[in-house]
C-alpha cells in the first residue's frame, strides 16, 4: 500500500489510484475506508448472504444512488484506508480462493463486527466492471468463519439437490481447517469539545406516564449541556390526566401539547412542527440519562463529522432502577461496548439527528402506528439518502420499561379478537376478523419497503421454522400440527404489509 498525508497530518495508506485531491476532505470526515467499489461492478455482491440476513441487516443491500454512502463491499486493488486503523485489523485474509471474496470478508468484519466506517465514494477511482461471482468453495469458507452451524445448513437446504451435496462436502473437508472469526476492535475518536453554541430540541411522546416523563425533565434540567427545547406530546386520557404535572422551573424551553391522535409516530411528527434547534434528539418517556447525555451527543457528533447517531440504550432489570444503578452496570461493560463504528439499528428511545437531515429525508412514517419497526424504518430512510449515521456509546440511558403505559398499549390490542380488540390505525377498511396477522403487519411492511424479494422469502422462511422449533423436538409436532393456521397468519400480514405499501409513506 502507498502513503498519504494530509495537510493536517493525517496518515492514511491506500492501493490502486485514487484522486489524491480528495483525500484530504476525505480525513476530515466520518470515514475510515473510503473506495468507489459501487462504480466497479460490486454494488449487491454477494447475495448468499440472504440466508444469514434475510432482512435482519440494513447492509445486505447497496444504496448506489448516492455521491457518498456507506457500503462495506469494496475491491482490494482500490481502496484507502486510516493508516492507524490499518494497524488495529488482523489484515487481509488470503486463505480464501479469490481476492474478490478476500476484500469482501475484509470490508464485512470491518463494518459489521470491529467499528470501522466505511463509505463509498463517487468518483474517488475510477469506474470498472469487477466480476462478482463467488465459487461455492470460498462461499462456504465465509460462512463456516462468521456464521453459527445452523445458518450453514439452512443455506445448504435452500439449494438444489445437486449443489447441496457438493456443498455439503466442501463443508466437511473446510470445517477443520476454517479459523473461526477473531475479534478486533477499531478505537473510538477522542471526543472533541463542543464548537459553538448548538441548539438541541429534546423530543418525548408519552401515553400514561406522566411521572415518568416527569422524572426525565429532571434528568434533563441537571444536563451538563442542556437542551434548548423540550417538546412533550401527551396522549395520556383526559381522565387519567395531571395537568400541572409539568410545571417546574426548567433551564430550557418547554411545549406540552396533548396529543388526540393515536400512535407514537403522529406523536413524534407533531413534536416536529415545533423544532427549532441545530440537533433534534428523540428519547423515550421510559428512561434515565445521565448528565453528560446531550454534550456526548453534540460531541460525538462533531468529532465525526456525522450526520446523525444511535445512543446506548441499556435495559434496566426493573423499573425501580435510577441512575445509580446505570453507573453500575456501565462500569461493568467490556471495551468491545465502547466501539462506534456505522449504526446496525436506530432506536427512537435514543437517537441525535442534524435538522437539515430531518428536513430532506422528512418526518416518521405513520403507517407504523400500533405496530412495531418505526424506528428501524427512519434509520434506514437515513442511509438510503445518503446519511452517516454511526453508534454513540457515550450517550447511554437506562430504559425503565415499566409493564404499563406507553404507546405499546395500542399493539397489545392486535393480540386480540372479537369485540374485545381495539382497531388498529394498519388495519385501514379491512378490520381483523378471525385471523390475528402474525408477525405485526408494519414489520412485513418494513420488509417489504426495504428489501428484495428473494430476501423476504427467506425471512417468511426463517420466521415460520423458528415459530416450529422454539420449543425444542418436543414442541415441534404440535408446532408442525398448526403450521397451516400460522402460514394463513403470515399471509394475512403481508395483506395489510402490502396494502400499507400500496398507500405509501404517511405523515399525518
Amino acid at each position: 500500500m502507498s502513503p498519504y498525508t494530509t495537510a493536517t497530518g493525517v496518515e492514511l495508506l491506500y492501493t490502486g489510484s485514487p484522486d489524491v485531491k480528495m483525500l484530504d476532505q476525505l480525513a476530515d470526515g466520518p470515514g475510515d475506508i473510503w473506495h468507489s467499489g459501487l462504480q466497479q461492478g460490486l454494488a449487491n455482491a454477494f447475495p448468499e448472504l440472504k440466508y444469514q440476513a434475510a432482512t435482519f441487516w440494513w447492509y445486505i443491500n447497496d444504496f448506489p444512488n448516492n455521491d457518498q454512502v456507506i457500503s462495506w463491499r469494496f475491491p482490494l486493488d482500490s481502496f484507502v484506508i486510516r493508516k492507524n486503523v490499518w494497524n488495529q485489523t488482523q489484515g487481509i485474509d488470503s486463505d480464501y480462493d479469490d481476492e474478490l471474496i478476500s476484500g469482501l470478508d475484509f470490508g464485512y468484519r470491518l463494518l459489521r463486527y470491529a467499528g470501522a466506517t466505511i463509505l463509498h465514494i463517487d468518483g474517488l477511482f475510477d469506474a470498472d466492471s469487477k466480476s462478482s461471482q463467488i465459487s461455492d468453495k470460498d462461499l462456504v469458507r465465509f460462512y463456516l468463519k462468521f456464521f453459527k452451524k445452523d445458518h450453514l445448513y439452512y443455506m445448504i437446504s435452500r439449494q438444489s439437490i445437486g449443489r447441496a451435496a457438493q456443498i455439503t462436502s466442501l463443508m466437511l473437508s473446510l470445517k477443520s481447517k476454517v479459523k473461526r472469526y477473531q475479534e478486533e476492535l477499531i478505537e473510538p475518536r477522542e471526543l472533541q469539545e463542543i464548537a459553538g453554541q448548538p441548539t438541541v430540541s429534546y423530543i418525548i411522546p408519552t401515553m400514561m406516564r406522566q411521572e415518568m416523563t416527569a422524572a426525565l425533565l429532571d434528568d434533563l434540567a441537571a444536563q451538563t449541556y442542556p437542551p434548548t427545547q423540550v417538546i412533550i406530546i401527551d396522549a395520556t386520557p383526559e381522565s387519567d390526566r395531571v395537568d400541572d404535572i409539568y410545571d417546574k422551573r426548567l433551564p430550557f424551553e418547554l411545549i406540552v401539547e396533548w396529543q388526540t391522535t393515536k400512535g407514537s409516530c403522529r406523536a413524534r411528527n407533531e413534536a416536529l412542527e415545533h423544532v427549532t434547534s441545530d440537533y433534534v434528539i428523540f428519547g423515550d418517556d421510559d428512561i434515565k440519562i445521565q448528565p453528560q447525555f446531550v454534550e456526548n451527543h453534540l460531541r460525538f457528533l462533531q468529532t465525526y463529522k456525522a450526520d446523525a447517531c444511535n445512543g446506548s440504550d441499556i435495559m434496566a432489570d426493573h423499573a425501580q432502577q435510577d441512575l445509580s444503578d446505570l453507573a453500575k452496570k456501565v462500569g461493568q461493560l467490556d471495551k468491545s461496548f465502547f466501539r462506534t463504528g456505522v449504526s446496525q439499528s436506530f432506536n427512537n428511545a435514543n437517537s441525535c439527528v442534524r435538522r437539515e437531515w430531518i428536513e430532506k429525508i422528512g418526518p416518521n412514517d405513520v403507517n407504523y402506528d400500533g405496530g412495531y419497526g418505526e424506528d428501524s424504518d427512519y434509520g434506514i430512510r437515513l442511509v438510503k439518502n445518503g446519511a452517516v449515521v454511526l453508534y454513540n456509546p457515550f450517550s447511554i440511558n437506562l430504559h425503565l420499561k415499566p409493564p404499563k403505559g406507553g404507546y405499546r398499549f395500542w399493539g397489545a390490542e392486535s393480540k386480540k379478537l372479537g369485540k374485545a380488540r381495539k382497531k388498529q390505525p394498519w388495519e385501514g377498511d379491512r378490520p381483523v376478523q378471525d385471523i390475528i396477522p402474525v408477525p405485526s403487519p408494519t414489520i412485513n411492511y418494513f420488509n417489504i419497503k426495504h428489501f428484495t424479494p428473494e430476501q423476504n422469502q427467506e425471512y417468511k422462511r426463517i420466521h415460520l421454522f423458528k415459530k416450529w422449533t422454539k420449543n425444542g423436538l418436543g414442541g415441534m409436532w404440535y408446532a408442525l400440527k398448526n403450521s397451516s393456521y400460522q402460514k394463513k397468519q403470515f399471509a394475512e400480514s403481508m395483506i395489510y404489509a402490502r396494502a400499507l405499501l400500496k398507500k405509501g409513506e404517511t405523515y399525518r
